[in-house]
């Protein structure tokens, strides 16, 4: 069920399984390239932008058309560069991250990530449950528990490989898109209002709010992770025209999908404002509200093809959330879990706090939790968007291709409208929480969250550029010592007499020995060494006499009887619980001349739970010390 994975290629069952390398002319040459963005488009049209975009079309008319058409190029160029780090680099943005960063770092990103893939998914169950509770009548809750069902929908679809699961999410784009156009033509917008909407206005703090969770909605953290998978499964020639090939027609794809699901987000809010707004009906927040009046309005037709539209929504978040989550969860841990129980997990997370807000609070609540699932989103942003700057800004992984100085210029604004739109939404919720007065133990979670995002922002944005300026001065003292190069001066250095050997029990014992009698052969004498940490072993210490203790020291006594038949001195020693100090400890009273210890490759959470022995030991010793794999 669950492995850890040691491929380097994302998504490695559908990796290069399309073929873009053949020749091909005309319209025939783009056809290959055209897919991986309609399965992140449908990412921009989920429900939880059917809530965002409802609000603002009925509370603020079509003032906020502006707010979407930003928040549609920041992603188009968000989104193209997420494909160039997959094309360029042949990495996703949760391997790109794993091989640049600290691990202490990565697990935060990888944490965020996941919080806003549950966010997103929360969205989902959410669409899906209403959207048949609209059409069939069936209660909200018994919706949410059906969307269970739908995890093994990704299995179905992988079986017929990724164009049939392109082209299933394409016919569900497609739903989308021309329930609306029919919406829109019944609903008849006015051409001049709406217009007026791709001005800029200044907003309110109730219009920001919804301003913030619109760009939340269209700009999706995820997204990016997908999309530098995605294209991936496209084989291309790795040469230089094969990539400029590549990330010309992945442009045009990118570009189409965005902008149908732009005009999926605008027709929203404008059948919002054009049916809600304009008849004095501003209060409609819920989904449910604008399905009920659509009928009155529009005629029996209208709100037939609103719910159509919703689950098709829902169900074509559903896929592409699945593979983000598996990207996310292979890219940073190196870990591959069974897609449908992945697909389980992620949708339990998401239904939980969907049933406890329609059994506590009912089903008035559900519109809220949409659009704050969407802010949610908004706030993982910066977390995504900063890593993917500087990965396609780095010329050394990235060589010609490279983003050019203006992009640079370009996306780093976009990156601080969208934190600067976070920090001000954050810190007015902040600052109102503090103004109520009481309430010490959430001020304090709020003050312990600010410093860890702070200290996570400041680390994610700082470490690559100082990296960066770490290899050029590296560089810079490799040509200074390579043009004052000096004779080598070989040192004496003293053969070891006493080899201390320090043994876990395990299968390497053997080849442990083996390299400690190789520096030294018979003239030395060898120190074999167990560290016990058993409970009675960590309060009684050398006092300790239970069976593992006993077993122990008849172990190094096995050991030590051969190796002195075989013509070596040995000595044995324990010792007990801590291995660091203990170690140390034992080698430096025995006062010999070298260590060797083997080293179990241990990586990610299996430090934190076993330790990392070998670095913490090399260092609080002054003697050389063998590393054996």
């Amino acid at each position: 069920m669950l492995e850890r994975f040691h491929s380097d290629n994302s998504l490695s069952e559908v990796h290069e399984t399309i073929d873009a390398t053949k020749h091909r002319s005309g319209i025939r040459k783009f056809l290959p390239y055209l897919g991986p963005a309609y399965l992140v488009s449908v990412g921009y049209m989920d429900p939880g932008n059917w809530a965002t975009d409802l609000q603002g079309g009925a509370k603020f008319g079509y003032q906020l058309i502006w707010v979407l058409l930003m928040s549609n190029l920041m992603a188009l160029l968000l989104q193209s560069l997420s494909a160039r780090l997959g094309i360029v680099r042949r990495r996703d943005l949760a391997q790109a991250n794993r091989e640049e960063y600290p691990r202490t770092v990565n697990f935060c990103l990888y944490v965020l990530a996941e919080l806003a893939i549950a966010a997103c998914d929360l969205a989902e169950v959410l669409g899906m449950a209403i959207g048949i509770h609209l059409l069939t009548g069936l209660p909200i809750l018994g919706g949410v528990c059906i969307t269970v069902l739908d995890t093994f929908l990704l299995l179905v679809l992988q079986r017929y490989g990724m164009r049939k699961m392109e082209a299933f999410i394409i016919a569900l784009v497609a739903i989308i898109g021309l329930s609306f156009l029919i919406e829109l033509f019944f609903a008849q917008p006015h051409f001049g209002d709406v217009v007026k909407g791709f001005v800029p206005t200044s907003l309110n703090s109730e219009a920001l709010y919804i301003a913030v969770g619109i760009i939340g909605a269209t700009v999706m953290p995820h997204n990016l992770y997908l999309h530098s998978a995605l294209v991936q499964t496209r084989k291309i020639k790795n040469d230089e025209a094969g990539i400029k090939r590549a990330l010309k027609f992945n442009l045009f794809d990118t570009t189409i999908a965005l902008n149908a699901a732009f005009f999926v987000n605008a027709a929203i809010l404008i059948l919002a404002a054009s049916v809600f707004f304009t008849s004095g009906n501003t209060n409609v927040a819920k989904i449910e509200d604008a399905h009920a009046l659509l009928k009155p309005m529009l005629g029996d037709l209208a709100p037939i093809l609103f719910a159509i539209a919703l689950i098709a929504a829902g169900q074509s978040s559903t896929v592409t959330g699945t593979l983000a989550g598996q990207i996310v969860m292979e890219g940073y841990l190196h870990l591959r879990i069974n897609p449908w129980i992945r697909r389980l997990i992620t949708r339990l997370i998401a239904i939980i706090p969907a049933v406890l807000v329609i059994v506590i609070y009912g089903d008035d609540k559900l519109d809220a939790l949409l659009v704050f699932s969407q802010v949610i989103l908004s706030l993982q942003l910066g977390f995504a968007i900063i890593p993917l700057i500087h990965f396609v800004s780095d010329k050394k992984t990235m060589g010609k291709f490279a983003i050019k100085t203006y992009t640079k210029i370009l996306s780093w604004i976009v990156a601080g409208i969208l934190v600067f739109l976070n920090v001000k939404l954050v810190a007015d919720a902040s600052v109102d929480k503090f103004q109520e007065g009481g309430q010490p133990i959430l001020k304090t979670i709020i003050i312990i969250g600010w410093l860890i995002f702070a200290w996570l922002f400041t680390s994610m944005t700082l470490l690559p550029l100082l990296r960066r300026r770490k290899e050029k001065a590296d560089a810079s003292a490799a040509i200074s010592m390579h043009s004052t190069a000096k004779p080598l001066t070989i040192a004496n250095i003293p053969e070891p007499h006493k080899i201390a050997v320090a043994l876990d029990f395990s299968d390497k014992d053997e080849k442990i020995i083996a390299y400690a009698i190789a520096q030294r052969k018979h003239e030395a004498t060898y120190l074999l060494m167990h560290i016990v940490e058993t409970a009675s072993a960590k309060y009684l210490g050398d006092s300790s006499d239970d069976y593992e203790t006993r077993k122990d020291m008849e172990r190094l006594e096995a050991y030590a009887i051969q190796l002195r038949n075989m013509g070596y001195k040995t000595e044995i020693h324990l010792g007990y619980n801590s291995r660091v100090q203990e170690i140390v400890r034992i080698v430096n009273e025995a006062k010999a001349d070298m260590l060797v210890m083997g080293a179990h490759k241990h990586s990610g959470l299996k430090d934190i739970f076993y330790g990392a022995t070998v670095d913490q030991v090399r260092h609080k010793l002054s003697i050389p010390v063998l590393i054996v794999n």
